[in-house]
């Protein structure tokens, strides 16, 4: 009875240690906080409450959960395929339609004040991975009032970064912001390397006193630590995966890199799968392992980049981990019958 109870509880350990291993966290959140993008604005405001008329229209297209994933705005398998995927008019949102309400063409959007010249960026990290930003800006002549479109943007991004510095849960980056007047529109790409998965932003904003003659411009606000902390149990994003699947940009859950060398086409992601005790396992290596992630570009100022606990090797831990306790209850098994025969 001793052997059978041991055997029984090693079994269960087993099925617990193969669900808990299963789950990681793989996916990385965020979006731009200086300049303030639109998503942010709209959740510093209150998505059930806002203030400004673009963020109460912005809510009224999307519904409050779109600003609750406030740092969700991402294409899962975006490989660098950004103007592929995203069509004209539907930049903001990234082509998702749960953030419909952020391709509003109007002229009010919450916006920050900025200057031409040397300029520190902030973006937070919510889960943060390694990773290169882009940053463009509208070109001279952009009507708010319009679509935004890839042609409003200059052709060449003015700021670039690789893995750039962490301080207190934001990414900071030194870029140069060329010389404009009145109302415009930075827009970010965060793509990273470790993962096919992409984030983007739209970031209003205003050089001078001139709007544009639209008025005065509402200001945009960025949501303090408080505010993040506090709609956390109404978000829906999960940093294993995405809450909302689109299939026509493949906003969901994260998928594996492709190898050096290999496909860029990812592989998606799939639900793991309990483990045979009866199989025989083996702990993936770079040549069984087909999506195992290309390896991260260093950082260029020697500071080591917070990282998330998992990425996308987790599922491969997560299995060969199982793997091997499932393997030692099957021996358990094996000895107890041999000592009743």
């Amino acid at each position: 009875m001793t052997s059978r109870r041991t055997a029984a509880a090693v079994t269960a350990g087993t099925m617990l240690a193969l669900s808990g291993l299963a789950v990681g966290p793989a996916s990385a959140h965020g979006s731009m906080t200086d300049p303030v993008s639109r998503v942010s604005a709209c959740y510093a405001e209150g998505p059930e409450s806002p203030r400004s008329e673009a963020c109460k229209a912005a809510v009224a297209a999307s519904g409050t959960q779109a600003f609750y994933d406030w740092n969700a705005v991402n294409i899962a398998n975006a490989a660098g395929k950004h103007r592929e995927l995203i069509p004209d008019g539907k930049l903001c949102s990234a082509g998702n339609d749960k953030y419909r309400g952020l391709d509003l063409a109007r002229a009010d959007w919450p916006a920050s004040a900025m200057k031409p010249g040397a300029h520190t960026f902030r973006y937070k990290g919510t889960a943060p991975h390694r990773g290169s930003f882009e940053l463009y800006v509208t070109k001279d002549g952009y009507d708010p009032s319009k679509p935004l479109t890839w042609a409003d943007l200059e052709e060449r991004p003015f700021a670039t970064v690789t893995d750039p510095r962490m301080e207190s849960g934001d990414y900071v980056f030194e870029g140069t912001v060329p010389k404009k007047s009145g109302r415009h529109l930075i827009y970010s790409i965060w793509q990273r390397s470790d993962s096919p998965e992409a984030f983007y932003t739209c970031s209003d904003v205003v050089f001078g006193q001139d709007t544009g003659g639209t008025g005065p411009a509402p200001t945009a606000s960025a949501p303090s630590d408080e505010q993040i902390e506090e709609g956390q149990d109404e978000s829906s994003v999960e940093h294993g995966g995405h809450g909302d699947d689109d299939p026509a940009t493949g906003a969901e859950e994260s998928a594996a890199a492709p190898t050096a060398g290999g496909s860029a086409t990812p592989a998606p992601a799939q639900e793991p799968t309990a483990v045979s005790t009866e199989a025989s396992a083996q702990e993936p290596t770079e040549e069984s392992s087909p999506n195992a992630p290309a390896p991260a570009a260093g950082s260029g100022s020697g500071e080591q980049l917070a990282e998330t606990g998992g990425d996308s090797t987790t599922p491969y831990l997560a299995v060969g981990g199982a793997a091997v306790l499932a393997i030692g209850a099957a021996v358990l098994f094996g000895t107890t019958r041999r000592r009743r025969a």
